[in-house]
C-alpha cells in the first residue's frame, strides 16, 4: 500500500474511532504548558482548519514523549532543549510578535499512549504541529495520525527509515539515519580495528529492529553477517538472555541498539566475562547512559547526530549553552537537549519565513521549500524528495571522567 493511500485510510480510521470513543484521550500524567505559557489549554479553535494552533499572541506546538519510565531522560532533554529555543525567541519578542507555547504530554514510552497523546494534542489541545517525538514505536503510533489531520511532525527523536518516506510530505525530520549511524559504526569497527566478528544487541521493537537490519546491511556490504545477537523487551532491564546469547556468539565488539538502562546492564553483565568493543547508537541517550555506568563506562563509543554539547567554540553550541541556562530549567547540556534545542529552532525558522500569515501549509512548505537552513552554522538541506535535514554522525567515547569527547579513529583498550 502506497503511503499516502495508508494515511487515508488510518484518517478514516482515526474519525472512526473519535466517533465511538470521542476525543477524550488523554497521557500517562504530565501535561505542561512551556516557554511562557498560560498552562492553559486555548478555549476556542481559531477560525481556519490551516490555522489551528494560531492565535494574535502565540503558537501552540505539542509534544508527546517519555517523561515517565525508562526512557524518561530522553523526553525530559528533549523538552528541555526545545523549551530553550522557544524561550529565546520569546525573550526576544516572539515571532512576527507571537510567543512560542509548548503543550507536553507523558506517554510512558508506550505506543498507545503516544497515540491517544496525539489524538488529544491534535483535537483537544488543537496545536498547530507537533514536535519532538521520543522513540520510534512512539513515532509509529503517531505519525499517521498527524499525517491524516494535515499536521506538521517535526524533528522526532528517531532515526527510522519509515519517517523517511519522500512521500510524507508533513514529516521533517533533523537528525540522520539510523541506517547511517550503524553505517558509521561498522565502517570504524571493520578499518579502525580490523575486527569482523560483530554482535548486536538490539530493543525487540521498530527502533531495534531498525537498527538490527542497518547493521546487518553494513555487514553484508563487507561480505560479513553478525556473530550473534540478543534482544530485550522495551520498557524493561530484563537482559539476561540476551547478554547469554551474546557471550556464546564470543564477540570482539558489540553494537547496542537500546535505551540507556538494559545497555548499562549489558555492558556490566559481558563485561564480567569478555571485554569487547562497545558502540551504542545515539537514542541510548549519553548523559543517562554515562550516569548509569559511572567509572564503569569508561571506553565505551557512542554515534552522534549534534555536535559535543560542551563545546561552545561551535557558534551554535555556545548559543544552546546560553538558552538553556537563561531558560530557568534545571537542566545540563546534554546531546538530547541539543538536538531539542536545534528542533525548536528550526521550528523557529519555519515561523519566521510565514511571516504574520502563518499556516501549516506555509510552515511546511518554507523548511520543504528551501535548499538549506542554516542554524548558527549547524547546516539542514531539504528538497522536495528529502524531509530529512542533517547526514551528520559523530563518533564520541566515554571517558574516566564521564565526559565524552569526539574521536576520529577508534583505539582498542579503555
Amino acid at each position: 500500500m502506497r503511503s499516502k493511500s495508508l494515511i487515508a485510510f488510518v484518517g478514516i480510521v482515526v474519525v472512526l474511532a473519535m466517533l465511538l470513543v470521542g476525543v477524550a484521550c488523554s497521557g500517562t500524567g504530565q501535561s505542561a504548558s512551556g516557554a511562557g505559557g498560560s498552562g492553559e489549554p486555548a478555549s476556542l479553535a481559531p477560525g481556519k482548519p490551516g490555522d489551528q494552533g494560531v492565535f494574535d499572541d502565540r503558537v501552540l506546538f505539542g509534544q508527546s514523549a517519555a517523561f515517565s519510565g525508562p526512557a524518561q531522560h530522553l523526553g525530559q532533554d528533549m523538552r528541555s532543549g526545545i523549551l530553550a529555543a522557544f524561550n529565546e525567541a520569546n525573550e526576544a519578542g516572539g515571532v512576527h510578535g507571537r510567543r512560542l507555547e509548548l503543550e507536553s504530554l507523558d506517554d510512558g514510552y508506550e505506543s498507545d499512549v503516544a497515540f491517544s497523546n496525539t489524538q488529544q494534542l491534535l483535537y483537544e489541545r488543537e496545536v498547530f504541529a507537533l514536535i519532538g517525538a521520543v522513540g520510534t514505536p512512539t513515532s509509529r503510533a503517531a505519525f499517521l495520525s498527524a499525517s491524516a489531520a494535515g499536521a506538521p511532525f517535526l524533528a522526532p527523536f528517531t532515526g527510522a527509515e519509515f519517517l523517511r518516506d519522500p512521500e510524507l510530505d508533513n514529516i521533517v525530520n533533523l537528525r540522520a539515519s539510523y541506517y547511517q549511524e550503524t553505517e558509521e559504526m561498522v565502517e570504524r569497527l571493520t578499518e579502525d580495528l580490523g575486527l569482523t566478528r560483530i554482535a548486536v544487541f538490539y530493543q525487540n521493537d521498530s527502533f531495534g529492529q531498525a537498527g538490527l537490519a542497518g547493521t546487518i546491511q553494513a555487514l553484508q556490504r563487507r561480505g560479513l553477517e553478525p556473530a550473534g545477537s540478543g534482544y530485550y523487551e522495551r520498557n524493561t532491564g530484563a537482559v539476561t538472555g540476551a547478554v547469554f546469547h551474546i557471550l556464546d556468539a564470543d564477540p570482539e565488539a558489540i553494537i547496542m541498539v537500546g535505551a540507556y538502562v538494559p545497555v548499562a546492564k549489558t555492558v556490566q553483565a559481558v563485561r564480567e566475562q569478555i571485554d569487547p568493543v562497545f558502540m551504542a547508537i545515539s537514542f541510548v541517550g549519553s548523559k543517562a547512559l554515562a550516569e548509569e555506568l559511572g567509572p564503569d563506562g569508561a571506553g565505551i563509543y557512542v554515534t552522534q547526530v549534534v555536535p559535543s554539547p560542551d563545546d561552545a567554540s561551535i557558534a551554535v553550541v555556545a548559543k544552546y549553552q546560553a538558552a538553556l541556562a537563561d531558560s530557568g530549567l534545571e537542566a545540563t547540556p546534554s546531546f538530547v537537549s541539543l538536538e531539542g534545542y536545534l528542533a525548536g529552532r528550526l521550528a523557529i525558522a519555519g515561523l519566521d519565513g510565514c511571516g504574520r500569515d502563518l499556516t501549516r501549509d506555509c510552515f511546511l512548505n518554507v523548511i520543504r521549500g528551501k535548499q538549506s537552513v542554516d542554524i548558527d552554522g549547524f547546516m539542514l538541506q531539504y528538497g522536495p524528495e528529502d524531509n530529512q535535514g542533517s547526514n551528520a554522525v559523530f563518533v564520541t567515547v566515554l571517558g574516566e571522567d564521564g565526559k565524552y569527547r569526539p574521536v576520529d579513529r577508534l583505539e582498542i583498550g579503555r
